[in-house]
Parts: structure tokens; C-alpha cells; sequence
């Protein structure tokens, strides 16, 4: 008689290959038992081959506390659509059916390790903090600062290094007209940090450091009006409408400069694009609408 060691078969299910007709099953479903971590990654991605490995290394080191799919974006487009996946590769953590952290980019071992800990030593605060996050981003939609910083103050009293969080706080700030505030809680995160609200508050601060003094847009809008081809005034009027948190604004005359030449002072229309479309959030409407546009122009 052959002997089959039980414990095998578990081990190998721990990490799985997923689809997109698979997601409901292997990941929706499964992680009302156990935590299940998804990899989104694509055979051409560099950094996707060091994470992949380190996170299967970690999720065997759990013992069975937490399972993995691996979802190849090409292959398997409807999820990553979904979930808004920007970039690759991009790890999401699911509870009880719900998205409750993530990260994009390879990242230390020790980080991984420090993950999957917090999704295995107590789910129910990982779920309630997603809970207090969710309620944190609705209350600064509808400019309830105050409901705001009490939602993200409760996360960080629960996990003080919790990046969304801080990132939260920062924009609370922000949004009151208090940017030295905001820059002194956005140091609370990594200076490496991939978070991508991290790196949208750092964005907006570098947009907002840029500020012209008052009455400068009203003078930047005559120049443009006077003569349309001025880039560069166009370009300080972008910059202006951005540090005022008008991004849709600044998009428009930054994508003017590019159809018309877009190698025009080393191609700084278009980088300052991407600065725009990080402090805009990568899923925010602007930022999709904008690379389009922008695609549209450099392809044509």
C-alpha cells in the first residue's frame, strides 16, 4: 500500500495558479475560512519574479495560516480591472470577501513577513481597520475633515504604522490648508514607501510647494490667452492650477503643450503629466482620463 502523506496535498494548496472564473471560488469564497493573498504579476515583469517566490516563501513559513493565488494579468484582465491594478506587481489581501490591504512593488522579506503576521494575528482588527479606512475616504469625500481624522486617528491608534492611514491624516491636513502639517504626518511612512496614497500626499505636496504668489494664475491665464503658443506660460499656469488642486485644469494645458511639442523643454509637460496623475490618485477619473489622452497624442 502506498502512503500518502496528508499534509502534502495542504501544502500544495496553499498557492495556486487563479483565473478570472476562478477568483469567486479560490479567493472570494475562500477567504471567508482563511485569509488568501493575491499576487497579480505578468511573465514580462522583472520585479514580479523576486516577489513572487518571497511571498510563496512566506506563505509556506505561515503553516497553512494564509493561502496565495497568483493571477497572470494578461491571461486574466477582468479582476485586476476590477481592483484597479496600475502596475505590476501588485498584491491585494482578502477577508471574509473583501479586499483589506495590499501593496504594489517588490518589497523586503522582512515586509512580507510583517503582512502576512498582521492578516493572521487578528483577521477581525485587519477588518475593522478596512471598515475605519472605507469610512475615513467617504467622510474627506463629502469634506467631513473632522469624521475623517477620527476614522484615520482610530486605525493608527490600532496600527500606528498603518501607511493608508497616515496618508489619510495628511490629506485631512491638506485639505484644511495646513500643508506643514500634512508634510510633518506624511514623514511618518517609509521614505521607500510604495503605498500608493503615500505617494499621492507626497505628489500633492510637491505640486503644492509650487504655488506662485496671489494674482500670478490671473496673469498666467492673460499671457496664455494673449498667445496660445507661450508654453512656458501655460506650463507656470498648470503648475498654479495644480498647487490649487485644480488637476483636471492643469491636465488640459499640460496635454496642449504636449500635442503641440512634445519634446518642448526636455519633455516637462509630460513629466510633470505623471506627477499630476500620482497627486490625483492612479484610479482617480483625471489621472485615467489623462493618460488616455495622453496615450491618444503619443501614439497618433
Amino acid at each position: 500500500m502506498t502512503f500518502t502523506d496528508p499534509m502534502l496535498n495542504t501544502r500544495e494548496d496553499l498557492i495556486k495558479e487563479g483565473t478570472d472564473a476562478s477568483f469567486m471560488t479560490d479567493v472570494i469564497e475562500a477567504s471567508k475560512q482563511q485569509p488568501v493573498i493575491v499576487d497579480f504579476w505578468a511573465t514580462w515583469c522583472g520585479p514580479c519574479r523576486t516577489l513572487g517566490p518571497a511571498l510563496e516563501k512566506a506563505v509556506r513559513a505561515a503553516k497553512g495560516a494564509v493561502k496565495m493565488v497568483k493571477i497572470d494579468v494578461d491571461a486574466n484582465p477582468a479582476y485586476a480591472g476590477q481592483l484597479r491594478v496600475q502596475s505590476i506587481p501588485t498584491v491585494y489581501a482578502f477577508v471574509d470577501g473583501q479586499p483589506v490591504d495590499g501593496f504594489q512593488g517588490a518589497i523586503p522579506d522582512s515586509q512580507i513577513k510583517a503582512f502576512i503576521d498582521k492578516l493572521t494575528n487578528g483577521q477581525g482588527g485587519s477588518t475593522e481597520t478596512a471598515q475605519l479606512l472605507e469610512l475615513g475616504e467617504e467622510s474627506l469625500g463629502l469634506n467631513d475633515f473632522g469624521g475623517a481624522a477620527q476614522a484615520f486617528a482610530h486605525v493608527l491608534s490600532i496600527e500606528p504604522e498603518n501607511e493608508k492611514a497616515i496618508a489619510g491624516m495628511a490629506r485631512v491636513y491638506l485639505a484644511g490648508g495646513d500643508p506643514e502639517q500634512a508634510a510633518q504626518t506624511i514623514a511618518m511612512a517609509p521614505q521607500d514607501s510604495k503605498e500608493p496614497a503615500v505617494q499621492s500626499v507626497r505628489a500633492q505636496l510637491a505640486l503644492a510647494s509650487k504655488a506662485p504668489a496671489g494674482g500670478a494664475s490671473a496673469e498666467l491665464e492673460a499671457k496664455v490667452a494673449a498667445d496660445p503658443n507661450d508654453h512656458q506660460a501655460r506650463y507656470d499656469l498648470a503648475e498654479a492650477q495644480s498647487a490649487a488642486g485644480d488637476f483636471k485644469g492643469a491636465v488640459d494645458n499640460l496635454l496642449h503643450i504636449v500635442k503641440a511639442d512634445r519634446e518642448w523643454n526636455d519633455q516637462a509637460a509630460r513629466k510633470q503629466l505623471l506627477v499630476i496623475f500620482e497627486a490625483a490618485g492612479l484610479s482617480s477619473d483625471v489621472a485615467k482620463d489623462g493618460r488616455r489622452r495622453l496615450s491618444s497624442i503619443l501614439f497618433s
